[in-house]
């Protein structure tokens, strides 16, 4: 008796993951996890505080749908400064966590059979949510060029159908970004073919090497075609607040707007307190957890590398590292997803399946470095051990 639309949704494999490394730690079997997309911080105090004021002054009722206004006010400003994004309230939706903003987004644009171009390796629920709204994924393999997506790739796979593109830069599950002079191209291509470009920037402030982001949407052209997609959950370790916010077009983002109010209603007051101090309060916190990160990432590319049958391009932000491990695929351990079990079982070790971030990822596994060093340590370690016996 279920609908067809409802058969189309596949399990989260990162969540999966997690809930079977929660369930063996309860068993009583040490299993370090390298999961979930979450950092091991705590929010920080200036956070929780403004929530707790927010609590304590009785502002638990009701919110305008699409959020509060000083919050999307606050969005606004931080897009301009941060991003070169102009933009007002009426072109802002504050959500419940990014893919609320994201399956808002298919809902309002997509059309039975319009074509979603994604660059594989990609993020697990974008094809879901776009299967659901009757889109149809198309997905172009950027494993030979380092991750790396070029406007010649989009170029390749435009139709007359093709309605949207998504850029995920810093991507997930590869950390790796897309080239300036690349987005730039894109947006000739958008502009000439007419189609979106939904932006998921939700690694932005996590960036190594000196690289500097840059937002499509910030392109003064692309006004009417950019979306751009955030939220203060990675930013600000806020993963279980669940707020998130698009900036784009209004006469998008108005029914959009209607959905929501028709879903979820608006997003959690309290919450909208704790994220409008996120963003206008003290950064000190987001640079603290970069430099941790980045710390995390260069002992991860190092030690991968030096593991027989791995090898790790080194990863240009967010906080996860994508090896291709087929060099230490054994007999009936032959693809990603074996070879996770292969790890969970022998070396206590949760990570992800690299399959499942796309056909591309078969030969790869994605290990969060969002983990305190000394697990990190001990989960190399690990590794390297199950792998000699």
């Amino acid at each position: 008796m279920l609908s067809e639309r409802i058969k189309k949704i596949k399990p989260s494999a990162t969540l999966a993951i997690n809930a079977k490394a929660i369930e063996l730690k309860a068993q009583g079997i040490d299993i370090l996890k390298f999961g979930t997309g979450e950092p091991d911080f705590d929010t920080p105090d200036n956070i929780k505080n403004a929530a707790k004021k927010a609590l304590d002054e009785g502002f638990t009722k009701y919110t305008a749908a699409t959020g509060i206004t000083e919050l999307k006010t606050a969005v606004c400003e931080k897009l301009k400064r941060d991003n070169g994004i102009e933009c007002d309230n009426s072109n802002i939706i504050i959500t419940n966590g990014g893919k609320q903003a994201l399956f808002n987004f298919f809902m309002a644009v997509l059309n039975e059979g319009d074509e979603v171009i994604i660059p594989s390796p990609y993020w697990v629920s974008y094809s879901d949510m776009i299967a659901v709204c009757e889109g149809k994924s198309v997905f172009m393999d950027t494993t030979a060029n380092n991750f790396k997506l070029t406007a010649e790739m989009v170029k390749e796979a435009i139709t007359p159908n093709t309605k949207v593109l998504i850029l995920n830069s810093p991507s997930n599950p590869t950390g790796m970004m897309i080239e300036k002079n690349e987005i730039e191209a894109i947006a000739e291509l958008a502009i000439k073919h007419n189609f979106y470009v939904l932006s998921d920037e939700v690694y932005e402030y996590f960036l190594y090497d000196g690289k500097k982001m840059f937002s499509i949407a910030s392109i003064p052209e692309m006004k009417n075609l950019a979306f751009t997609i955030n939220a203060v959950s990675k930013t600000y370790s806020m993963t279980g607040w669940r707020i998130g916010y698009i900036a784009g077009p209004t006469e998008v983002i108005k029914p959009m707007g209607n959905l929501q109010s028709h879903s979820t209603s608006n997003p959690c007051s309290i919450a909208q307190k704790a994220a409008l101090e996120a963003i206008t309060g003290n950064q000190d916190s987001v640079k603290m957890m970069a430099d941790e990160f980045r710390k995390r990432r260069d002992f991860v590319f190092e030690e991968m590398n030096k593991i027989p049958g791995f090898k790790l391009i080194k990863p240009e932000g967010a906080f996860y590292a994508f090896p291709d491990v087929s060099g230490a695929f054994k007999g009936d351990v032959n693809d990603s997803f074996k070879f996770t079990e292969f790890l969970m079982e022998k070396a206590q070790v949760a990570v992800v399946p690299g399959g499942a971030f796309g056909e591309a990822g078969n030969n790869y596994i994605r290990f969060s470095y969002a983990s305190s060093m000394q697990d990190i340590e001990k989960g190399i370690q690990r590794i390297k051990s199950a792998l000699e016996k």
